[in-house]
């Protein structure tokens, strides 16, 4: 394999790993097979998968989930591509109201082992119904699993924990790190879900990101070291399981805390972690906790404005600076 693998390809390359592995995993979605996805993220599963495998369907949200629920009902373990993460709204139904509840209310008799995977997130100016971060949308439903990786690496390694869940997992793949490289995984690499990264270590602040937002917490990081502050960046990877012991495990090296979050600062799941780490490590804490989030407007499609709109390293900065000198 390449010394480096891009984020895009190693979505396909995470799918092509379990398909290999496991001959009922199947994908569907819109544009998935021989044109490779439109952003390329399933490229080559269909050349080497072919059409039993690999299913192009109809411009239908609802009937591309709605027909993984079934196939993942019946002993098959789908993987389904939302174009957009927008869209989710499109099969939310069936998102929120039926794959999250059969494995409880048939007491365990019939389980939902599918993934749904879908291009999240804003910085590319793709305007206010193709640019969201909706990672909060699905986090207000019990009986889903959330994950959201920042790395090739992690990309490949919960790609495989996520296709080998008994429960639906929702896969959010930032399209703003879709061209970013990294070091490809070994070939049995798993990462197990509701596992956060420390990806720099620091004592006077702890940094709380998901997806997009880690490279600007670790930008912000860098920038703050040369002011003679040292701040530690935990990537949480999952929103469901949500790893509260690796962020009270920094707390209790920092004892200051900011979360870095795309969604919207209303109902952001910063405010769920924040609310969690009051409850359970407030005496770790020596200053307040800092939000840096998402403003809640509909997106902009200019570039200026959106930059107003979602978190930058300049607004991480000048958070943690304000919550240094508390």
């Amino acid at each position: 394999m390449a010394d480096v693998i891009s984020y895009r390809e190693a979505v396909a390359e995470g799918i092509a790993r379990e398909m290999r592995r496991d001959p009922s995993v199947v994908c569907l979605g819109e544009d998935i097979g021989e044109a490779g996805g439109v952003f390329k993220t399933t490229a080559g599963l269909f050349k080497e998968f072919g059409p039993e495998r690999v299913w192009d369907t109809p411009i239908s949200e609802q009937a591309i989930v709605g027909a993984a629920m079934g196939a993942a009902m019946t002993g098959m373990r789908p993987v389904a591509e939302i174009m957009f993460s927008d869209f989710l709204a499109c099969c939310w139904d069936y998102l929120a109201n039926e794959i999250p509840k059969v494995r409880y209310m048939t007491g365990g008799q019939v389980i939902v082992p599918l993934v749904v995977r879908t291009a999240n997130g804003g910085g590319l100016g793709f305007g206010a119904q193709h640019s969201q971060a909706t990672e909060n949308w699905a986090l207000t439903v019990p009986g889903l699993k959330i994950a959201a990786p920042a790395t090739p690496a992690d990309v490949i390694g919960m790609m495989a924990a996520a296709v080998r869940s008994d429960d639906p997992v929702v896969f959010f793949e930032h399209k703003g790190l879709l061209a970013s490289k990294g070091v490809p995984p070994p070939a049995d690499h798993v990462v197990e879900l509701g596992r956060a990264a420390v990806v720099r270590e620091g004592v006077d602040v702890t940094l709380v990101a998901l997806a997009s937002m880690v490279p600007v917490a670790l930008k912000a990081a860098e920038l703050l070291s040369g002011e003679g502050i040292e701040a530690e960046v935990v990537d949480l990877r999952c929103l469901v399981p949500l790893d509260v012991t690796t962020v009270l495990t920094s707390l209790g090296r920092t004892s200051r805390l900011v979360t870095v979050e795309e969604n919207p600062y209303q109902g952001g799941w910063g405010a769920t972690l924040v609310s969690v780490v009051a409850d359970e490590g407030f005496t770790l804490l020596d200053a307040p906790v800092r939000r840096v989030a998402g403003e809640c407007v509909p997106l902009p499609f200019a570039d200026a404005l959106e930059e107003r709109v979602i978190p930058t390293v300049d607004k991480v900065v000048a958070a943690v600076r304000g919550l240094a000198a508390y």
